[in-house]
């Protein structure tokens, strides 16, 4: 999916923060994988990436057919044949490749100064059929819908102000950005939803139910910030509770949801057990529900605020490089904190907070911890913890 913006009447790429990275970490007999949902932006930073090289390289598609045969076939006569004197290899849409693991294996460990790139659509072959014959041979990046970081390179702060509710209802995919309406946006995730949920996850081998998975889903849209118990989901959409579980797994490896475990060190009463999810984009929580209110009639804005504040703080700790454990913190006794950060031996607390008010830090977390921070994210200083 393209990654440019309307400007003048024009539309200029967004430079994308996984560009550098790549560019960092591209070594020869080293293989690059980027991860992502569909639609994200791969195939466009693949192309950007190599449209600045100034060597020969070879740009194929895991959907083609021909490529498939000649880069599933474990022979490295024939791997060698295909690459020929090209110094990079980049594949998009590798996970479509029988095999393409073993064979990228073959290829660093064969082809000597060869670099590879490999992008894949989220998918529960992804991490199978490329990440572990890699091991010890690759680096992983991860790319998401556009941060507002990236945004932020062609908003004044004026606009960014102005597009939060925006962003809030229909999320950060590139073509939401783009999309001239509100009518435009809303067929467009709905769409996504009806392509991407509906085909690419729900005819996964094994998979059944398939309504009881968009349940479960929606299920999760109302429970934003709060635990998830597997018991009660299953028992309100009728299904065991593993069946549950494997849902749950996979809508994590296809860049649906992800989810926050409770932080739990020293205090018996912390509450660790349950986990929290969240969307990895706030538009498809909204289409799940059927809900593109404005925000001053709706009564979930602590939920869409709570879930943007934390998967854009990700997406900042993924395209710095900032080495972070994420956790919530409650106790049984109702003290919480939305989202602790453990970095280089400190922790870090966060309560985001929609309006700005004047909260204490609950006395229990300072006093247990004492090399820990506490800090209230509300719209007056979002921007600063984001960008």
């Amino acid at each position: 999916m393209p990654v440019f913006i309307k400007m003048n009447e024009r539309f200029k790429y967004i430079p994308q923060k996984q560009l550098q990275n790549i560019k960092k970490y591209v070594k020869p007999n080293r293989v690059i994988i980027i991860y992502g949902p569909r639609r994200c932006g791969k195939t466009t930073l693949l192309q950007k990436f190599l449209k600045g090289l100034n060597e020969k390289y070879l740009l194929v598609n895991g959907e083609d057919i021909f490529v498939q045969r000649d880069l599933s076939s474990q022979s490295i006569t024939k791997l060698k044949k295909f690459i020929g004197n090209n110094t990079l290899l980049a594949i998009d849409e590798a996970h479509k490749i029988p095999n393409i693991g073993l064979n990228l294996k073959l290829i660093v460990d064969n082809i000597k100064n060869i670099r590879v790139i490999a992008t894949g659509s989220a998918s529960l072959d992804l991490f199978q059929k490329i990440g572990e014959p890699l091991t010890g041979r690759k680096i992983t990046l991860h790319l998401f819908p556009l941060s507002q970081m990236e945004l932020s390179q062609f908003e004044e702060h004026h606009q960014t102000r102005a597009n939060l509710e925006t962003r809030l209802i229909f999320g950060s995919y590139p073509e939401i950005i783009l999309a001239q309406d509100k009518g435009e946006k809303i067929i467009y995730l709905k769409e996504l939803l009806n392509s991407y949920l509906c085909k690419d996850i729900l005819e996964m081998d094994g998979l059944r139910h398939s309504g009881k998975l968009i349940n479960i889903l929606q299920l999760l849209s109302f429970q934003i910030g709060q635990e998830v118990s597997c018991s009660e989901i299953a028992s309100k959409v009728g299904i065991n509770k593993k069946t549950v579980e494997r849902y749950l797994d996979l809508l994590e490896k296809v860049f649906v949801i992800f989810k926050l475990a409770g932080f739990s060190r020293n205090l018996r009463k912390e509450i660790s057990k349950l986990p929290k999810y969240y969307f990895y984009d706030i538009g498809v929580r909204n289409a799940l529900i059927n809900n593109f209110n404005p925000l001053n009639i709706r009564n979930d804005i602590g939920m869409l605020w709570e879930n943007y504040i934390i998967i854009e703080r990700l997406k900042k700790q993924e395209y710095l490089n900032i080495n972070a454990n994420n956790y919530f913190w409650r106790t049984y006794d109702k003290k919480e904190i939305d989202l602790i950060e453990e970095r280089e031996g400190n922790l870090y607390g966060y309560e985001i907070k929609w309006q700005k008010h004047k909260i204490s830090p609950p006395k229990d977390w300072l006093s247990t911890y004492n090399n820990a921070q506490y800090t209230v994210i509300s719209q007056d200083n979002y921007l600063d913890f984001i960008i």
